[in-house]
Parts: C-alpha cells; sequence; structure tokens
C-alpha cells in the first residue's frame, strides 16, 4: 500500500466514524471487560485506548470487569481449591477474602492505570463503595441427579444484584471521569458478595439506561450452524436459536444477560471478540463491526 493509499483508508474510516460520533454524543455505554483481552499485553493497551478516546469523542464508558484468571492463580498458589457449580464459583469466607483483594485490588487498580497512563481519567471502584450495587444471596435452583425435583444449592457468598446506585456512578461520570468497577456487591447487613462480571454490566446498564452494552469476549460473537458470526439478532430471531440448540451452553449466559439488559431498557447490545485488535471501536464506530449485535 502506497502513502497515498494509506491516507485514503484513514479518511475513508474517519468518514465512516463520524455518524456513529453525532449519533453517541452523550450517550452511556457500558463494556465488560475480561478474558484473553485484559491478559495480552498489546490488547489490554488497546483497550484503553479505545475506551479513552470514546470519553474524548462524547461518549459516556462505563467499565465492569471480570478477573477469574487471576483469581483461580492466587487460589492455586495459596492452596485453596476452586469448585463451580453451574459456571459459578462457590465462594467460602477464604475464597471471599481473594476475590475482593484481587478485583477490588490487583486487576481494578491496574485498569484504572492503563486508562489514566491512555490520558483519561479512570476512577476505581467496586459495588460496596457507596453500596454502589447492592445485592443478596444467590440461591441455585437445579434438579436432583436422577429426579424431577429441584434443589437449591448454596454456593457461598455468591450475589445477585438486587440495586445500583446510580448516583455514585452518575457523580463520576458528568465532571468526565471513567467509573471502572470491580462486581463485588454489597448485602443488607454489610456481607460481601462475589458477583457475575456480565450480570453486573448487565444491570448497571439498565440502571444507567445506556445506549449500549459491549461484552468483550473470547469468541467472534453469536455463531450460526456453519460457525459463521451472525451480526445482528432481534430477541426474536435469539430465542429461535436457543429453542432449537444453535446458541448453546457457552454463549447461553451472555445472551440471557443480553435478553434481560434490553427487557430493562438498554439500547442495544454488542457481544464483540476482545482478542481483534482494537474491537471496540470497529464495532461501535464501523458499519460492518465485529460482533454480534442484539436488538
Amino acid at each position: 500500500m502506497t502513502q497515498m493509499d494509506s491516507n485514503r483508508e484513514t479518511t475513508r474510516v474517519l468518514i465512516e466514524a463520524l455518524p456513529y460520533i453525532r449519533r453517541f454524543q452523550g450517550a452511556t455505554v457500558v463494556v465488560k471487560y475480561g478474558g484473553n483481552a485484559m491478559v495480552e499485553d498489546q490488547l489490554t493497551i488497546e483497550f484503553a485506548q479505545d475506551v479513552v478516546l470514546l470519553k474524548l469523542v462524547g461518549l459516556n464508558p462505563v467499565v465492569v470487569h471480570g478477573g477469574g484468571p487471576q483469581i483461580a492463580d492466587l487460589l492455586k498458589r495459596l492452596n485453596i481449591e476452586s469448585r463451580f457449580v453451574d459456571g459459578l464459583r462457590v465462594t467460602d469466607a477464604a475464597t471471599m477474602d481473594v476475590v475482593q483483594m484481587v478485583l477490588g485490588g490487583l486487576v481494578n487498580q491496574q485498569i484504572v492505570s492503563l486508562l489514566n497512563h491512555q490520558g483519561g481519567r479512570a476512577v476505581g471502584v467496586t459495588g460496596k463503595d457507596g453500596s454502589l450495587i447492592q445485592a443478596k444471596k444467590l440461591l441455585l435452583n437445579r434438579k436432583v441427579p436422577g429426579s424431577e425435583t429441584t434443589e437449591q444449592v448454596d454456593i457461598g457468598h455468591v450475589g445477585e444484584v438486587i440495586n445500583v446506585q446510580t448516583d455514585v456512578l452518575t457523580t463520576l461520570i458528568r465532571p468526565g471521569f471513567i467509573p471502572v468497577i470491580a462486581p463485588i456487591g454489597v448485602g443488607a447487613d454489610g456481607e460481601s458478595y462475589n458477583i457475575n462480571a456480565d450480570t453486573v454490566a448487565g444491570k448497571v446498564a439498565a440502571y444507567l439506561r445506556a445506549e449500549k452494552l459491549v461484552l468483550l469476549t473470547n469468541t467472534p460473537g453469536v455463531l450460526d450452524k456453519s460457525k459463521k458470526t451472525i451480526s445482528e439478532l432481534s430477541r426474536k430471531e435469539v430465542k429461535m436459536l436457543i429453542a432449537d440448540g444453535t446458541i448453546g451452553s457457552g454463549m447461553l449466559p451472555k445472551v440471557e444477560c443480553a435478553m434481560d439488559a434490553l427487557a430493562e431498557g438498554v439500547g442495544s447490545v454488542q457481544i464483540v471478540d476482545g482478542t481483534v485488535s482494537h474491537a471496540l471501536l470497529l464495532e461501535i464506530f464501523t458499519d460492518s463491526g465485529v460482533g454480534t449485535k442484539i436488538s
């Protein structure tokens, strides 16, 4: 490619982005950040650049992060066994201490530092700060093996969101800060709860009436039966794909999170491959995008 061709391509991309920048001026975009995009150095830098650019062109990004691999690593080093039930980490008191150290301390502050290094003004919070994420204990209902009856399973300090104190976030957003949220909730008696990051992102987006919820994943989006990415889906189409088995167990929790967020007032949900360079900008500011939009 010649320099002239490169200049033309740069101009084309900028012009393509212009109507999206106009459309989303002042809009809130909640981004769930995790997976490979969080642990690969170049992708972390590009993610930070994308979020800061969103803020600079007039959007209001809010980041909710996970940290499963980092939690698992520290638990292993401390000789604490990792156990899961239906994909959720069993969280006893010792594990909850590790979750708070990793999510509320290490990972949260790493992301804040990354964003600030790229020129942003990021502030890290957990769901306990200002009672931001109010929660209660999550009790799983599952079938008893070999029976049609169900039982409730207590998996420890694992919670579900019952309220989001949005004034904590709007107080940060108005003067130009980028909130970075660790998915730890607080109960009525002050107890701490480990909450799935996708769930927290969906609830935060709903309570903020966000224009977009973007779920960064390790896959290209929702795939059809031939393993090709479906670029856009309606809620009706999603239900059909779940019913016929096209959307399976790995993608199902994210799609259910998307459906709940849409039902609660979020404008659209994008499920995006976070391993693609500058995936966030490509999905929001280009015609083709790099994932699946559900609206």
